[in-house]
């Protein structure tokens, strides 16, 4: 469920008219609803409150910090992958001991920023990263709990390029390698074995793959105290899907219900790393039709917002439905490409898809962009970033301004040598 919603023809995010945002604060504009985040954590969250558990917003999903204060309000914890969401998460208040650090690459001063905030657990994904964080933390004078992030060959059956859990992909360890380091454990004095992780994939839409998954994490569980290893924490990763077309994902009750009596009788603590399921669905993207344009095979709706302002269509093949901010409940409508100012083919938000007819200046809704919209947008062929809006009741605040022509250049330095003639 969401709460964008039409009333009186006039599309509407909770009680606020999207085109009034459009008129203040211009677009391309993503628009969040506080309402649907707080009841998708919660809703979430609440599905598991029968066993020891922590709930880990994914802020690689949706990292703005005014989203990132309301999760914690919540009382989030928080699942990251590099220093600079770590110091998100600082900058938001959040929790550092509810704060569980991912990532295959990080790098020296990003564990020393870690280490000297005293996170939870380090999720670790390479021998070479378990000794170097051994080093780091002996140099600091630390012992930091540490859990290992397995690859345990399990096929999330979703996109490939969000699939995790293989062999073929770059994460987590192979469990013959992960068994070696368990049973030499010794050799790493500055590191608390804490517990186990798997992440298998994102947009997750059966059940089966996350139970064989929790299912081979229990075992091996087992198996680690067997060798005398406490184990405190299985974090079972996040990416749960959403309905962006026709898809029929689980919902939370119905996740944790499957897996709830498995992870109890593990005995440990329960670690839930979602982002799609909560954000997804509770987030917009806001565009202007700028041109119609017509050929002898295709018809073209161009937006003011393309693929540096969301990305996943052109990288994913995904969909993502499109409302009119003005019903037209009267217009058939016929097939059309939505597409941006980017010049690249691959510039596209929708493919031959029915529109109804429309004109210059008309706004169009891009749902279900809460999720892995903003955090991976660009400023390819010199576009600003869009403006981030969230809404509350009656009311809306910007909680990231527009980029001006001036922020694309504000880094940059011409050297002393190109001065001259």
């Amino acid at each position: 469920m969401h709460h964008f919603n039409y009333q009186h023809g006039e599309l509407y995010c909770e009680e606020v008219p999207l085109r009034r945002i459009a008129e203040e604060t211009g677009t391309p504009a993503y628009i969040y609803s506080s309402a649907t985040l707080t009841r998708h954590y919660q809703a979430f969250d609440h599905s598991f409150a029968d066993i020891p558990h922590l709930t880990c917003f994914s802020v690689k999903a949706l990292s703005n910090l005014a989203i990132l204060r309301l999760f914690s309000r919540l009382g989030s914890g928080f699942d990251i992958v590099s220093g600079g969401e770590l110091y998100r998460v600082e900058q938001a208040g959040g929790d550092f001991q509810k704060v569980v650090y991912s990532g295959v690459s990080k790098t020296e001063p990003e564990l020393e920023y870690a280490l000297s905030k005293g996170i939870l657990f380090f999720n670790v994904e390479s021998e070479g990263e378990l000794e170097l964080l051994n080093q780091v933390a002996g140099r600091l004078g630390k012992k930091t709990p540490v859990a290992l992030r397995i690859n345990p060959d399990i096929d999330p059956q979703t996109h490939a390029h969000i699939s995790t859990g293989l062999k073929v992909n770059k994460f987590g360890i192979e469990l013959g390698q992960a068994k070696s380091l368990f049973r030499d454990w010794k050799k790493y004095p500055h590191l608390e074995l804490c517990g186990v992780d798997c992440h298998i994939g994102s947009q997750l839409l059966r059940m089966e793959p996350i139970v064989e998954a929790l299912s081979f994490l229990v075992k091996l569980v087992g198996e680690l105290r067997g060798m005398g290893l406490e184990i405190k924490y299985l974090d079972l990763g996040g990416g749960l899907g959403i309905t962006y077309n026709s898809e029929h994902p689980p919902l939370p009750g119905e996740y944790a219900a499957e897996i709830s009596e498995m992870a109890k009788a593990s005995g440990c603590k329960l670690i839930l790393e979602p982002g799609r399921v909560i954000a997804g669905n509770a987030g917009v993207l806001l565009l202007q039709v700028s041109f119609l344009k017509e050929n002898s095979l295709k018809r073209f709706i161009i937006a003011d917002g393309g693929m540096n302002d969301l990305i996943r269509p052109a990288l994913y093949g995904s969909y993502h439905e499109v409302w009119p901010v003005t019903q037209k409940p009267d217009q058939p409508g016929s097939l059309a490409d939505l597409v941006g100012p980017i010049c690249e083919s691959a510039d596209f938000l929708a493919r031959d898809r029915v529109f109804p007819e429309l004109k210059r200046g008309e706004l169009l809704a891009v749902m279900s962009a809460g999720a892995y919209g903003f955090v991976m947008a660009s400023n390819y062929n010199g576009q600003p970033l869009p403006a981030e809006v969230l809404v509350s009741g009656r009311d809306f605040h910007v909680i990231r301004e527009r980029e001006k022509y001036s922020d694309l250049t504000r880094l940059e330095k011409i050297p002393e040598f190109l001065d001259g003639k």
